[in-house]
């Protein structure tokens, strides 16, 4: 007979590593490509020491002359806080009841929660590598009988839970669900009563500033980045170039040389948004076939001069990323663990409701070594 002692068991020795998987492996394309490392986690915090420029005790001299003075490369430790990462499940008491006898009942009632969890969840990962760790997902602009008008849908779902922020950084209303998504003109509509929320942003509940450092961050303005400063630290700028028009491949060709020769490193990975990935299409038509690739998780992508491309629906308009991903590290305290009561049970009744509840939990955070061995083309013209 199915009792929440054996839900209990059955998500923990069953479910909890097919979760992890799919999160980790099928959630994304380029988390899949990123690394994962338990290493450099201090306490609440990531502290890598990287090495920057190149070692100075090198010369060549004169058969009797004196030795090169040994000096090393530049030495910087990167630090940023491990991020809180939740995924809840909830399952009533009279739908476990009505499976206890039912195990085939049962599975499937656990089956569709989980599917839930990791949809959604892979859904806000992938958001987070694009985002640059505020968490904001749009921006109201006009607000009119229920139907709020966004400069973005990109990162907008039905069923979202959300916040919004005035420019003062004002929280003006919580937890507010979005009912309705209107992609082509760019609006949303949000439970309950109309509120008057224009020229706010709107972020996940209670995720405002708390998310991961995604791509958003490492090419973003800002001088601040892992605790250090860019105008100290030149290595932390990625090649960017802000305005391309219609894509060529001397373009393409441009960023990649660029990387190797300031930065050193080799483009291994190319991302970009639909729009962007059709440009190249159109771009390479009749002049060379894009060769299909099988990536890690089992994405398929083609590939340009033997580099991946993948479109993304988080990517901004108009941007293709040039990475090398093994810049990059997923640091986590651990893998995906279920949230764990003081009697190991991951089932708890949820106060004053017939029901129970699992929370999935990570601590992690995205962190890339060398900004400069990156690249970003914006402003590409698309199809």
């Amino acid at each position: 007979m199915v009792t929440t002692q054996s839900a209990d068991s059955v998500l923990k020795s069953y479910y909890l590593d097919a979760v992890a998987q799919q999160l980790n492996l099928s959630a994304n394309p380029l988390l899949a490509a990123i690394e994962r490392t338990t290493s450099d986690v201090w306490g609440k915090d990531v502290k890598k020491a990287v090495i920057y420029g190149v070692h100075g005790g090198i010369s060549a001299g004169k058969e009797d002359g004196s030795l090169p003075t040994a000096a090393g490369g530049g030495y910087a430790q990167l630090t940023a806080t491990l991020k809180n990462l939740y995924g809840q499940i909830e399952i009533s008491d009279k739908a476990l009841r009505a499976s206890q006898s039912n195990e085939g009942a049962f599975v499937n009632l656990l089956d569709t929660e989980l599917t839930g969890l990791v949809r959604s969840a892979s859904f806000n990962l992938g958001r987070m590598l694009f985002g640059d760790g505020s968490g904001k997902l749009a921006t109201v602009s006009k607000a009119e009988e229920g139907v709020y008008t966004v400069d973005t849908v990109r990162n907008l779902a039905v069923g979202q839970m959300i916040d919004a922020v005035n420019s003062s950084g004002l929280t003006v209303s919580y937890g507010k669900t979005i009912t309705s998504v209107d992609r082509t003109n760019k609006t949303i509509t949000l439970d309950g009563t109309p509120i008057s929320i224009a020229e706010c942003s709107l972020y996940i509940q209670g995720s405002r500033n708390l998310e991961l450092t995604g791509l958003g961050a490492i090419f973003s303005d800002s001088d601040t980045l892992y605790g250090l400063t860019r105008s100290e630290h030149g290595w932390l700028k990625p090649y960017s170039v802000s305005t391309v028009g219609t894509l060529t491949e001397n373009a393409i060709q441009k960023a990649i040389d660029m990387v190797e020769e300031n930065g050193g490193g080799h483009i291994n990975f190319i991302v970009c948004s639909w729009g962007v990935r059709r440009a190249l299409f159109d771009l390479l038509s009749g002049q060379r076939t894009m060769e299909p690739v099988e990536l890690t998780g089992g994405f398929k992508a083609l590939s340009y001069n033997g580099i991946p491309v993948v479109a993304d629906r988080f990517c901004p308009e108009g941007t293709m990323y040039l990475l090398n991903t093994d810049d990059f590290r997923l640091h986590q305290l651990c893998d995906w663990q279920w949230l764990e009561g003081e009697n190991g049970k991951v089932l708890h009744q949820v106060s004053s409701k017939a029901c129970y509840s699992a929370t999935l939990v990570k601590y992690a955070e995205l962190m890339c070594y060398r900004p400069c061995g990156q690249a970003v083309l914006k402003g590409i013209t698309e199809k």
